[in-house]
């Protein structure tokens, strides 16, 4: 914790210093905005030749661009306000742009940076490879129900969190619930080799949440600064695969096929992923992992409002009971401190 806490800074409030009740929200807005992606991508598919891989490089270089003008000039505030004399208090330690961290800060930073974006590439990458494996049923069920399961292990092992009875439950039901609801939608064949390429996907997953919640709650980094140096690590990574699979598409529709990318790009990346790190930073990582199954609850609805999609009665209940784990683990994380379970003493 920053040794901030307790004294009053003119610093916008860092991602380790958001209370629970906005992290929850960053995280529902930021899965709501991914549960638009692929309506938006299968709309491009249709479009033309675009491949996913290509995709997602041109998804990421497109928030790249949107989002390093606004970091540059946060950072030229942030300095301003760090010449003012009642800018920052004494003996502060959060490390946001243009506050230099101490040696074994920064080489820590840098790390857990270059682990974020490795982590995002994996994910993205292995979880398009899974569904071309096994199927969008079974690689999504497997992906986004092993991650908060992942996270929820990593967290106790790397940052000493603990979920409790409670969490543990609403973890458990969160699973279930996105089981019921992708199963509910149809079939899929089951091939080992797509369930590993899923695993390998909800690991990356579950490391990038991991990376956030840390660095957050260090104060080493912003969202905007992680998502900017993690998107530059997950395009450099995705570069030489969409280079192999045709980085261009073919399009008879160029028009519509910009405003589709651009929308993937500023509305479900550049927006999203910021709002994702910040609840990170805020929340336990196996809740942020949950809280983020959003996604898969709004794209739920656009199926059935914009593509006129049918749900059946176990897509139905896999939707309660994912929006009862989400609800039950954002009571657990707004209660009262003394209330919650503790870490372990000496660890952070």
């Amino acid at each position: 914790m920053s040794s901030t806490c307790g004294r009053r800074s003119t610093l916008p409030t860092s991602p380790s210093t958001a209370g629970p009740g906005r992290g929850i929200a960053a995280l529902a807005i930021a899965g709501t905005c991914w549960g638009t992606t692929g309506v938006a991508v299968a709309l491009i598919f249709q479009l033309g030749d675009a491949g996913p891989i290509a995709v997602s490089l041109w998804r990421l270089l497109g928030a790249i661009a949107v989002l390093a003008p606004f970091v540059a000039l946060r950072r030229l505030r942030l300095l301003r306000l760090r010449r003012r004399p009642r800018g920052l208090p004494a003996g502060a330690a959060a490390h946001g742009p243009g506050v230099h961290p101490a040696p074994g800060d920064r080489r820590r930073r840098t790390g857990l940076l270059a682990v974020a974006g490795a982590g995002m590439a994996l994910f993205q990458a292995a979880y398009f490879a899974a569904v071309q494996h096994t199927g969008v049923a079974v690689a999504t069920v497997v992906t986004l129900g092993a991650a908060p399961v992942l996270a929820a292990v990593g967290g106790r092992l790397l940052l000493a969190e603990r979920l409790g009875a409670g969490g543990v439950t609403a973890v458990a039901g969160a699973v279930a619930g996105l089981s019921v609801l992708v199963a509910g939608g149809g079939s899929g064949t089951v091939a080992v080799s797509g369930v590993g390429l899923a695993l390998a996907s909800a690991a990356g997953y579950a490391a990038t949440t991991l990376v956030g919640r840390d660095l957050g709650r260090r104060g080493l980094a912003d969202p905007y600064t992680l998502t900017l140096v993690s998107f530059g690590v997950a395009a450099a990574l995705l570069a030489p695969l969409a280079w192999l699979s045709g980085p261009v598409p073919h399009t008879a529709h160029p028009g519509q096929l910009a405003l589709l990318l651009g929308y993937v790009a500023v509305v479900t990346t550049a927006v999203a992923y910021p709002l994702y790190f910040a609840g990170t930073g805020a929340m336990r990582a196996a809740t942020a992992a949950v809280v983020t199954l959003t996604e898969p609850l709004c794209a739920a609805v656009l199926a059935v409002t914009v593509l006129g999609e049918r749900l059946g009665a176990a897509s139905v209940l896999g939707m309660v009971l994912l929006a009862a784990s989400i609800i039950a683990l954002a009571r657990t994380e707004s209660a009262p401190a003394a209330s919650r379970p503790r870490r372990l003493a000496g660890r952070r």
